[in-house]
């Protein structure tokens, strides 16, 4: 079965835990223990089941070592499995994303209806909008908080759209739920007939998973060269597509043009490789490939650009001012550069913008910036390629700042 990876984002107590349990608990994904526990505890406090107290039982066995995974939570449909990926909080979050410890697919945004857009709620949207998040599902939970009301759903829906064009995120559905009760979250609501969209689980279902890479466009970045038996080798990893014995490639930054004389791998015969295979090639005329070249098909190439637009984590505790020179590894691909310009300083705590324009970075400061290369770069949108779309920043030796490009022009 295929798996995608979401992220649930939202204003503290607005819901998220009590949504993650009922998912839970509504796809069998957890053990009859478990529940009677929550039934048990809940009845105690004389309440309804408590679905928030399954994920506080989890976060109990995490504390004691129990073997469940730190930041993730598996259930599954008839059509797919589903990781619901933690995020403790913004730092944690915006690091694992751009520097690949975490890749979420989606995200769900979850609003209080009865409260509406609250400071957080604009704080977490906005880390998706940095992190280049395409795929948002909003859910207004506690509409029994507000009789199910329609109009109470439309005001909050409209507030919520509007704060995203702003951000530039289009909400892929909206649906009103009532996750303590369960209402449209895995079955539909009898409380609102009104609404003839799907569940929230149906919409998690028709979310669509991240594209293979061997669906996509060749790109084969060369790690280095051999020479073996007197031929010259190019080795690397198939990031995306396929490659081919005949075809005819690209070699960027050049643009030379040559044709896969051979496809070598250890210990094996083959004419053919696919995304994700570490391969070597020939090339029937004598072109001399380096490390960093990217071979591409000709007609698909990536972008090839001496400009980039990036958002970057800066991890190193020495600050950063622009008068300072790097180096953008970037695949293979590895070239000096400098930050030309820091268009937000963000605080990773709390997304607020610390400064526009600025001139310096500070330890654990997310930032909007162009980063100048002294060669041309060849990169895709991290969405569409993650390895020509994610990049590290090194100073002597050291890497200071993770990055994602998410607006490829």
């Amino acid at each position: 079965m295929d798996v995608l990876s979401f992220v649930i984002v939202g204003h503290v107590d607005h819901g998220k835990s009590t949504l993650i349990g009922r998912l839970l608990y509504d796809t069998d994904s957890l053990p009859p223990d478990k529940i009677e526990e929550v039934r048990k505890a809940s009845a105690q406090q004389g309440k309804q089941t408590e679905f928030a107290y399954l994920l506080d039982h989890l976060e109990e066995e995490r504390k004691q070592g129990i073997t469940i995974d730190t930041t993730q939570v598996f259930f599954k449909t008839d059509k797919r499995r589903y990781v619901i990926i933690d995020a403790p909080g913004h730092v944690e979050f915006v690091k694992n994303m751009i520097t690949g410890a975490s890749q979420a697919e989606a995200a769900v945004l979850i609003v209080d209806v009865n409260e509406g857009v609250k400071e957080q709620t604009k704080r977490h949207s906005y880390m998706l909008s940095l992190l280049g998040m395409h795929q948002v599902v909003v859910v207004l939970n506690k509409m029994d908080l507000v009789d199910f009301s329609q109009n109470s759903f439309n005001t909050i829906k409209k507030d919520v759209e509007e704060w995203f064009r702003t951000i530039n995120i289009e909400s892929t559905l909206c649906i009103p739920i009532s996750a303590i009760n369960g209402d449209n979250v895995t079955r539909k609501s009898k409380n609102m007939s009104w609404y003839t969209g799907p569940t929230f689980l149906q919409s998690l279902d028709s979310l669509q998973n991240r594209q293979l890479p061997q669906d996509k466009s060749l790109l084969f970045p060369i790690q280095d060269v051999y020479k073996i038996d007197g031929k010259r080798i190019n080795v690397g990893r198939v990031e995306s597509g396929f490659i081919e014995k005949g075809i005819e490639i690209k070699i960027l930054p050049d643009g030379r043009v040559t044709k896969v004389s051979s496809i070598e791998k250890f210990l094996e015969n083959t004419d053919k490789a696919i995304a994700s295979e570490c391969i070597g090639i020939t090339t029937a005329e004598s072109v001399f490939l380096d490390r960093g070249n990217v071979a591409c098909l000709p007609g698909a190439e990536p972008v090839l650009t001496d400009s980039i637009p990036a958002n970057i984590f800066w991890m190193a505790k020495q600050k950063f001012s622009k008068d300072q020179k790097l180096t953008i590894r970037c695949a293979t691909q590895e070239t000096s550069c400098r930050i030309e310009t820091i268009n937000k300083r963000i605080n990773s705590s709390t997304l607020e913008v610390i400064e526009e324009n600025g001139e310096v970075l500070e330890n654990l400061e997310v930032a909007e910036v162009i980063i100048k290369t002294k060669k041309p770069v060849a990169i895709k949108n991290f969405n569409d390629v993650q390895e020509l779309g994610r990049f590290v920043l090194v100073r002597d030796e050291n890497i200071c700042a993770g990055g994602i490009i998410i607006m490829v022009n």
